[in-house]
């Protein structure tokens, strides 16, 4: 493996290249250009909001920041698989006739995303400044807290990265991989915290028979767990609405576990080994594909 991350690097100029030309064809001819990246989750986040505020009279605090802490990381995840699973199997021409690392091809459709959710994360904050400013500057738009996003987006960006080369390189030659995962996306979105909160699901399994076994196994998720933790990080905290044996409640947001984090970060890092490993195991093949 040291040797596939040597000739990486050796290769490390064309592997940028194709970032900026993933980065001009996705809004090439577009007047609004990066602006497109963020219409769809503001658009999405602001029907939400309204569904939830107006229509089931939600109460949580800063719902609209809450549910956006949550959904741009989500659609940079959802995005960065849908675009890594198609880019091999659509540069196999080029992979037949001329050699370079070709888990380049995936890589640049993930760093592609990953540049679009830092660029969305700044428009988050100037969001975040803008309800301070709205609400009469009363709480501060930021804590102490937004020091730990660093630490958030490696471990996030090492899963994203292996379950992306495990995706691109099985796609290649299982074409129902790319429905399955379409499927598996959306289904991922409503078993993941986003539109509700980690609170949501704890008081509703706090009284039921393994209530708190399905709770913990519920974050085992990765996805969940990173959910929670950029909430955490990005968001101040406030009173968050809850249904308590259909009473609703406004309760404060509950501790972070840690230690549920530490296995995801291991689950990320271990995923992005185990994807690395396979994508170059499998990769050889990718020419004998008709």
């Amino acid at each position: 493996m040291r040797e596939n991350f040597k000739e990486l690097w050796r290769f490390r100029e064309l592997m940028f290249a194709m970032v900026e030309r993933e980065l001009r064809i996705r809004y090439k001819n577009s007047s609004l250009g990066f602006l497109w990246s963020l219409l769809n989750p503001l658009v999405t986040v602001a029907v939400m909001w309204f569904v939830f505020r107006f229509l089931l009279g939600n109460q949580t605090d800063n719902y609209s920041a809450y549910i956006l802490a949550a959904y741009l990381p989500f659609m940079f995840f959802n995005m960065s698989l849908m675009d890594s699973a198609q880019s091999v199997i659509a540069s196999l021409p080029v992979v037949k006739k001329v050699y370079f690392p070709r888990e380049i091809l995936p890589l640049s459709a993930v760093i592609a995303n990953f540049i679009h959710l830092c660029l969305a994360l700044v428009v988050f904050f100037v969001f975040l400044f803008a309800v301070w400013a709205t609400t009469g500057f009363q709480v501060a738009p930021f804590t102490w807290k937004i020091a730990y996003l660093p630490l958030l987006l490696i471990p996030y960006l090492a899963l994203v990265t292996g379950l992306a080369l495990l995706i691109s390189a099985y796609n290649v030659f299982y074409e129902d991989v790319k429905y399955i995962l379409s499927v598996a996306l959306y289904l991922l979105f409503f078993v993941t915290p986003i539109m509700y909160f980690s609170e949501t699901v704890f008081y509703a399994l706090k009284n039921r028979p393994n209530g708190q076994l399905i709770y913990t196994l519920y974050h085992l998720n990765p996805v969940s767990m990173m959910s929670t933790a950029f909430r955490k990080a990005l968001v101040p905290p406030g009173k968050i609405e809850v249904i308590d044996n259909g009473v609703s409640t406004m309760i404060g947001p509950r501790p972070f576990d840690y230690g549920l984090f530490a296995v995801t970060v291991v689950v990320s890092f271990a995923l992005l080994f185990y994807g690395y490993h396979t994508f170059n195991r499998m990769k050889w093949r990718f020419v004998e594909r008709p």
